[in-house]
């Protein structure tokens, strides 16, 4: 699945936020997210 490179990182989040991601943590400008809905599953977005 190819993403629009219009789309920032924070915007992305949100999204992902409405499927059932949370934000874990956040080191510098990188965030993680983990879902627990079929198994746990983490991504990272620079």
């Amino acid at each position: 699945m190819r993403l629009p490179r219009d789309l920032s990182g924070s915007d992305l989040a949100q999204a992902l936020r409405k499927l059932g991601y949370s934000i874990t943590r956040q080191a510098g400008s990188h965030l993680r997210l983990t879902t627990f809905e079929h198994g746990e599953h983490h991504l990272t977005i620079p």
